[in-house]
């Protein structure tokens, strides 16, 4: 790239002349150059050469790092002519960039920037390195590990001592990169002990490292495998112009692989190229701009390949193609320069006047001359409009001076119009894009030093139209409603739809609840389910295009229950009122219609409605008056309010206050008493609950009178909880009737008395024992015992019923057992008994007072056991719905009731009724329609009762015989049954013993 610089003094340049001969202004015939000292080196002095013809002669001043020396101050540093020499040169002070300043009365000349770098590398450690071990066949890396040092190494390496290095081969390879010895394939042949050997050039000096033990292992020959390259260059390489450039490429694998380079752009490697013996390095002398590019290096087997690739980069440092030369100019003349210098990347520039920059100001100007240049700002590849819209083509190429710009579209020149437009910096404006604008656009660039174009693309889109936009929706809360956002678009653009809730994005990808997009790739409609009153507000449609942006808004109501109110707060209570007042909670979107009125006690189940004056209270009551409040009963309030979407949620409670006391009005009930002893009255009621007792000191009065009299008896029960009271007064006649009443009392004073209700004074207990008592066994397990009623009277004492006592000869108890009957009843079953044993019985009447003097006891044997042995052998045959039935006689043991009958049970399948027959024989006929299966067990009939049944058989129905005849034996019976023959149905008199 060619650079043009221009520097223009505006005012004079004043040039004085003194002496005999004309001033020479100061000229470098030598300039310091880049200095690495060996850090080791015994030599104790650098020197840094500089020199300059000029009249004249020239003084010379050195900069270190850019501040200047001070001789005076600094002992190891002295002039020799123009050069610099630095006794004693040490790294930590001496190292850095030098300068070398000449002057003379004409100026001040600038040398090169000169680096001064110490070389040196250190030993290694004398740690004794790690054995590696590997098998035949296999790669292996050895590594070398350089020790600390500055400067350009180079590396070698020895086998067991052996003063010849280890030579580079297909197999072997030592980089000079990394300085690791790499074989490629282990022979058996290469067991022993490597050593790296590193040089420093400018240090002057080789180091050794400590030897490397390689061993073959035992446990096999590694297989084949595909090469695996270890030694990689670099991704990117800045090559300089003229440099010569090394890339390394080596592969460990089995075979060992093969080497080769190409590049990838297909053009054929420079013929100057070189290569190792191994083609591990490939190295391009002379490097130039036509060598950058991408190189691959591909590493090759029998069992596959491998690649690696890196791109070099040219870089030129500047090089003058035009100097500035001295020029003498009278006074008020103006200077004009110009230099020009090439390299890559282009050069940059800086003007410097005795040594030190110079600026832009009012007389000096410094500018940058170029020809129109588009590689850092080339016209936009695609430039994108929509139909009707407007677009801007930038052309701003870099030029100087200034380019003169015009524009092609396709191969036509473009003209300015209403609507196509030129703009003052070049760029091309076009308003009202239409379809037919579409295609290629040129923008020439012209000055003086040449001409550069760039082209773009004009791409017209139509136009996104929200087609159904949202509107505004008024909804219930808990409903799911959807917002539609629907767009016409350029097939080609994609849309992406975002909305807003009250100016913040809904992040529809964090699963925020309720808000759901639905819809394809033109519909972005938005879904909210089981909408809340808090979702009230604005909601925007955004609709984004790589153009444009387009938005719809629709509000959204939601109208729910009201809101609890609040200050719940109570004014005045008394004993039965309260009056309250409260504020309104928010109306959620629909105006309150209702409030009701709760309330609560520690009697109550949860939260009642109360009555209110007045009855009904409307939105816009905000006080009323509860009635029908329980005196002396704490009371909390709270208020619900509802709407026409429903009732809202209740009010914070009130504070909890107590009702004033009255008298209590509520009286027992449940009035009623009798029994107890001889000579008193029981009376009962039920107690008055808490919350009915008004007040504190609460108790009941008693009040009761002979039938007949007039003079009430009055008495005081104190304890709130009593529900019974006993008058005792042995004037009192047994079974005595009385009229009674219970009332309530507290501190306020008396309140209500119940009604009257007649209750009996005590009695006696029964005086006369029944007669004619007997007993009888009906089972093993069941007696019957019976007596003859009493007829009893006032004097012998009442007899409401009888008990019945039963016992065994050797109870350990007085007995094991009592039952009682009511009424007249004179027989009474005894069940739940031990079978073949002696029971004895009594029998005595009872009444409120207590039981009477029994009956001389009566005994009875209850019956034997009823046989253990279930019928066996059952066998059974179904014909023309009549189904006969055979089985074995069962034997009883000793223990045992005698078999007197037996019992056939049988029942429909899918009926629960079951129906009884019973016979003396061991066979049986049965008369019933089959039409379903049938299920029948038979057990045995006793004096002890029924026996054991047998299982339960199956009859299928008469259709499910006829695949399979008529004859069916029962499987379930016992095992021998399965060796009856087909019988004959009839009657076989039982063998009873």
């Amino acid at each position: 790239m060619r650079l043009l610089w221009k520097l223009v003094i505006l005012l004079p340049l004043i040039k004085s002349c003194e002496g005999d001969g004309p001033w020479i202004p100061p000229t470098f015939i030598e300039e310091p150059q880049d200095v690495i000292f060996p850090l080791d080196l015994s030599r104790s002095e650098i020197i840094l050469n500089c020199a300059a013809n000029g009249y004249p002669s020239p003084h010379y001043r050195w900069n270190q790092n850019g501040r200047e020396i001070d001789f005076a101050m600094s002992y190891h540093y002295k002039l020799d002519g123009g050069s610099l020499a630095i006794s004693s040169p040490r790294t930590d002070q001496d190292a850095g960039t030098y300068q070398c300043l000449a002057t003379n009365l004409l100026g001040t000349i600038l040398s090169r920037k000169a680096k001064l770098q110490f070389a040196y590398i250190e030993d290694f450690e004398t740690k004794t390195r790690s054995t590696v071990s590997v098998r035949e066949g296999q790669g292996v890396v050895l590594l070398c590990g350089p020790p600390p040092h500055f400067g350009d190494l180079s590396y070698a390496w020895t086998f067991n001592d052996n003063s010849l290095y280890v030579q580079e081969d297909k197999r072997r390879f030592v980089s000079q990169e990394t300085g690791n010895l790499y074989i490629a394939k282990v022979e058996p042949s290469d067991v022993g002990n490597y050593t790296c050997f590193i040089t420093n050039k400018e240090a002057q000096r080789s180091v050794r490292g400590p030897p490397t033990p390689l061993v073959q292992r035992t446990d096999g020959v590694m297989g084949e495998y595909e090469p695996k390259i270890e030694v990689r260059f670099p991704e990117t390489i800045q090559a300089a112009k003229d440099s010569s450039v090394k890339l390394e490429c080596f592969a460990l694998g089995n075979p060992v692989p093969d080497i080769s380079w190409r590049r990838l752009d297909g053009s054929p490697l420079p013929g100057k190229v070189k290569y190792s013996k191994s083609k591990a390095v490939l190295e391009i002398p002379s490097f130039r701009q036509e060598d950058e590019g991408f190189y691959e290096c591909l590493a090759g087997n029998l069992r596959g390949r491998n690649l690696a690739k890196g791109q070099l980069i040219f870089y030129a440092p500047p090089e003058w193609e035009q100097k500035i030369q001295n020029t003498y100019l009278s006074i008020y003349d103006s200077l004009f320069w110009e230099c020009k210098a090439s390299g890559k990347p282009a050069p940059w520039y800086t003007w410097l006047k005795n040594g030190e920059r110079i600026h832009s100001e009012e007389r000096i100007q410094i500018d940058n001359g170029s020809a129109p240049d588009f590689s850092r700002n080339p016209i936009k590849k695609n430039s994108v409009v929509q139909v009707g819209g407007e677009i801007v083509i930038e052309c701003k190429p870099n030029a100087f001076p200034r380019a003169a710009i015009s524009w092609k579209r396709g191969t036509e020149n473009v003209r300015q119009s209403k609507r196509v437009f030129l703009l003052e910096d070049g760029s091309l404006k076009i308003y009202n894009v239409t379809r037919s604008d579409a295609g290629s656009y040129t923008c020439m660039a012209t000055n003086q030093f040449g001409i550069a174009k760039s082209t773009g693309s004009l791409v017209v889109k139509e136009r996104t139209v929200i087609t159904v936009p949202p509107s505004t929706m008024d909804v219930t809360v808990g409903e799911s409603i959807v917002l539609p956002c629907q767009v016409s678009h350029d097939p080609s653009m994609d849309v992406v739809f975002l909305w807003s809730f009250n100016g913040d994005v809904i992040d529809l990808k964090k699963g925020v609840t309720h808000f759901e997009r639905i819809g394809g790739e033109s519909v972005g409609d938005l879904m909210i389910r089981n909408i809340q009153l808090s979702h009230s507000g604005k909601y925007l449609c955004m609709v984004q295009t790589t153009l444009e942006r387009l938005s719809a808004v629709a509000d959204v109501i939601v109208r729910g229950p009201p809101g609890p109110p609040e200050d719940v707060r109570v004014e005045h209570i008394s004993s039965t009122t309260s009056q309250l007042r409260w504020t309104p909670g928010p109306d959620n979107n629909s105006p309150i219609q209702i409030f009701t009125i709760q309330t609560r006690t520690p009697f109550s189940v949860g939260w009642q409605a109360v009555a209110t004056v007045p009855e009904i209270l409307n939105g816009q009551t905000h006080n009323a008056t509860v009635v029908g409040l329980s005196p002396w009963v704490e009371y909390e309030f709270r208020v619900v309010a509802g709407n026409s979407i429903g009732i809202g949620e209740p009010s914070k409670p009130s504070e909890l206050l107590r009702t004033k006391a009255s008298v209590p009005v509520v009286a027992p009930v449940s009035v009623s008493g009798g029994g107890g002893s001889r000579s008193e009255l029981v009376i009962t009621w039920e107690s008055i609950p808490e919350e009915l007792q008004n007040g504190e000191g609460f108790g009941y009065i008693v009040m009761f009178r002979p039938v007949g009299s007039t003079t009430w008896t009055k008495e005081r029960v104190a304890f709130v909880e009593s529900s019974k009271f006993i008058y005792r007064n042995d004037s009192i006649t047994p079974l005595s009737p009385f009229e009674v009443k219970v009332g309530v009392y507290n501190n306020e004073g008396e309140g209500s008395l119940s009604t009257v209700s007649i209750v009996y004074s005590g009695e006696d207990e029964p005086q006369l024992a029944p007669k004619g008592t007997s007993i009888q066994s009906f089972s093993a397990s069941e007696v019957e015992v019976s007596w003859n009623a009493i007829a009893w009277n006032r004097n012998t004492g009442r007899v409401l019923g009888y008990e019945i006592l039963y016992w065994t000869d050797d109870s350990k108890e007085s007995m094991v057992g009592r039952t009682r009957v009511s009424g007249n009843v004179t027989t009474k079953n005894i069940t739940g008994l031990k079978a073949n044993t002696i029971y004895f019985a009594s029998v005595r009447a009872y009444n409120t007072a207590g039981t009477g003097p029994s009956s001389p006891p009566v005994n009875v044997t209850t019956k034997k056991s009823p046989p253990s042995q279930p019928p066996a052998n059952i066998a059974w045959k179904l014909s023309n719905s009549k189904l006969c039935l055979n089985w074995e006689h069962v034997k009883t043991m000793e223990n045992e009731s005698e078999v007197l009958g037996y019992k056939i049970l049988y029942r429909q399948n899918r009926q629960s009724k079951t129906h009884i027959l019973e016979t003396n024989n061991t066979s049986a006929e049965l008369l019933v329609p089959f039409e379903e299966d049938y299920l029948i067990e038979i057990r045995t009939v006793s004096d002890g009762g029924d026996g054991s049944s047998s299982e339960e058989i199956r009859i299928p129905k008469m259709s499910s015989l006829s695949s399979r005849g008529n004859q069916v034996l029962e499987p379930r019976t016992h095992f021998l049954s399965v060796i009856l023959l087909i019988f004959y149905c009839f009657a076989i008199q039982p063998l009873i013993r």
